[in-house]
C-alpha cells in the first residue's frame, strides 16, 4: 500500500471512526450511514479519488443487523489506488443519503440498487425504477424474495414432473 492511500485511510478513520479491513490487498473501510456523503467528499476533494467506479449492495438476510451492506469502490488514477467503502444498513426499509451531489454517476447505480434491493436514497434527484417494470412489486435481489422457478427434469423425477407440466389442449 502506498503512502497516499495510507494517508487517506488514516484520515477517514480519524475523522469518521471507520473500521478498516484488508483482504487480498484490497482495503475496505466500514463507515456509518450518516457519514457517507462527507466521506465521499473527503475522498474526492482531499485525497484525489476522482472516480466512483462501482456501487452495489449485498443482502445478508436472515441477519437483520446489518441486513445490507452498500459497497462503494473508488479509484484514484493519479495515485494508482483503489479503495472500497462499505455502509451497513439495518432492517427491511433501509435509507441512506444519496452521493449524486459528489459523484454524478451514482445516479444510475443508486436507481439500480433501489430497484433491485429496495434501499432508498434520500436526496436522489430521480429515484424510480430502471430495470424492472414500473408496476413491479418487490425487490428481486433480496434474499427473501420468493423464487418462481421450474424444477429441473431428470431421469429420477421425470414422471412426477411430466404429470404436473402444462400441456397444449390438442395433446
Amino acid at each position: 500500500m502506498d503512502k497516499a492511500l495510507k494517508s487517506a485511510i488514516k484520515d477517514i478513520n480519524k475523522r469518521f471512526e471507520a473500521q478498516e479491513t484488508e483482504f487480498r490487498g484490497l482495503v475496505s473501510l466500514v463507515v456509518a450511514p450518516e457519514h457517507i456523503v462527507q466521506v465521499c467528499s473527503t475522498l474526492r476533494e482531499k485525497h484525489h479519488f476522482e472516480m466512483l467506479s462501482s456501487q452495489t449492495a449485498v443482502d445478508y438476510w436472515p441477519q437483520e443487523k446489518p441486513r445490507f451492506h452498500l459497497i462503494y469502490q473508488f479509484n484514484s488514477y493519479a495515485q494508482k489506488a483503489r479503495l472500497e467503502v462499505r455502509v451497513p444498513l439495518d432492517g427491511d426499509s433501509p435509507v441512506v443519503n444519496s452521493v449524486v451531489s459528489v459523484f454524478p454517476n451514482a445516479n444510475w447505480h443508486e436507481r439500480e440498487i433501489w430497484d433491485l434491493f429496495g434501499i432508498r436514497f434520500e436526496g436522489h434527484p430521480d429515484l424510480r425504477r430502471i430495470l424492472m417494470p414500473h408496476d413491479w412489486e418487490g425487490y428481486p435481489l433480496r434474499k427473501d424474495y420468493p423464487l418462481g422457478y421450474e424444477e429441473v427434469q431428470f431421469t429420477f423425477n421425470y414422471d412426477e414432473i411430466n404429470r404436473r407440466k402444462p400441456k397444449p389442449k390438442d395433446y
